[in-house]
């Protein structure tokens, strides 16, 4: 939801939440010109791939991929995960 409220103060005329491109609704396309999708980063890229094929399907087909910032963060592996990986020998 943080992500439409940021939209919104950046001047976005609308902005929705949804979790799958199924969702997606016929009258937030009236008047319509250009879409901005964005996403978490624990978002499947399936979903996000999923979406721009909708968008792309209504005639939105014109991607340009904008990136604000690189994300360098890595997360470990649980202790618990690593203990029964060494225990599985990989």
């Amino acid at each position: 939801m943080r992500l439409v409220e940021v939209a919104k103060e950046y001047g976005a005329k609308a902005g929705y939440l949804i979790d799958y491109a199924s969702e997606v609704k016929d009258e937030w396309f009236n008047g319509v010109e250009t879409i901005g999708v964005s996403s978490g980063a624990s978002v499947p890229e399936i979903l996000v791939t999923d979406l721009l094929e909708e968008l792309a399907r209504r005639g939105y087909s014109d991607v340009e991929t904008v990136t604000a910032t690189e994300e360098s963060l890595l997360f470990a592996i649980p202790p618990e995960l690593r203990k029964d990986l060494r225990a599985a020998g990989k």
